[in-house]
């Protein structure tokens, strides 16, 4: 289990970024960390992972310290950054070199990722373009088996082949041990894959609700003409038409609409989260 407990945080003399933020991520589930950019969804990864340290509070990973940064927790964790630099050296090398910090490492898993990906695996780091590099990091990820992976903005470079692809490689490599965290502002490359939403606003975490809670209380329209104002939660033009959310009175699963629902919590979290019960969540 991840949690965090009561975090404050701020860069150097800056306004405070996190103040008491409350978060409990549970193994064997798929977690979409959402928010526009400048929410503060990197640096909350960070604490996460141990890369930054609360200015008060606490921040555990499967029971250790992120702070102590000890080398039982780290084996257990890996980040794949928005922005990274390789070396200019062979994925072999880069292989050989780091694999060995992770003793769950599975060299024939990373083979059959890079397979996946398209990716020839005698390749030079330094001759891929962006896509590639991102793709043979989320497969030497993956391949560590870390019970704490944590992928920033995965979907920046992949063209359409490629985020498929990466829909159905992470679907197929949860188990109930992992706790997978993908942080995004582009929240339709997310559907269908993750299990609960989290949208982080201005350093506060303004939505925590699954996905299966979402689909039994909201429904989404794309036609909202003729609906009474009181029933609609949350609509917007789409196409020419009113679109939008409303309460869920069939009481049958639908799917959700991340983007609708993203576009919802911006605008009028309170709204939103008061067809749920009001303990799941901050304002």
């Amino acid at each position: 289990m991840i949690k965090l407990n009561g975090v404050d945080f701020r860069y150097k003399k800056n306004k405070p970024l996190f103040e008491n933020l409350n978060l409990t991520l549970q193994p064997g589930f798929i977690y979409g960390l959402l928010g526009k950019n400048g929410a503060g969804k990197s640096s909350l990864l960070k604490l996460i992972s141990g890369m930054l340290f609360p200015d008060s509070g606490e921040a555990s990973v499967f029971g250790f310290d992120a702070t102590a940064r000890k080398p039982a927790m780290l084996q257990d964790i890996y980040l794949v950054p928005e922005e990274f630099n390789l070396p200019a050296i062979s994925m072999a090398t880069y292989v050989k070199t780091t694999a060995v910090f992770y003793e769950k490492f599975s060299h024939n898993q990373f083979s059959a990722y890079l397979a996946e990906f398209e990716l020839a695996d005698d390749a030079k780091l330094s001759t891929l373009s962006y896509g590639q590099k991102k793709k043979f990091l989320i497969a030497f990820g993956l391949a560590t088996n870390a019970r704490l992976l944590i992928l920033d903005e995965p979907t920046n470079g992949l063209d359409i082949p490629s985020k498929s692809q990466f829909r159905k490689i992470m679907a197929s490599a949860l188990d109930e041990e992992k706790v997978i965290v993908i942080s995004t502002h582009q929240v339709r490359d997310l559907e269908n894959l993750i299990d609960t939403i989290v949208v982080l606003e201005n350093g506060k975490i303004i939505f925590n609700q699954s996905i299966a809670a979402i689909s039994e209380r909201l429904a989404f329209e794309y036609n909202l003409n003729g609906l009474p104002n009181e029933e609609i939660i949350y609509a917007e033009e789409l196409h020419g038409r009113k679109a939008g959310i409303v309460r869920n009175i069939s009481g049958l699963d639908g799917r959700v609409d991340m983007e609708l629902l993203f576009n919802g919590i911006i605008k009028d979290a309170g709204k939103v989260n008061g067809q749920f019960a009001p303990h799941q969540y901050e304002v």
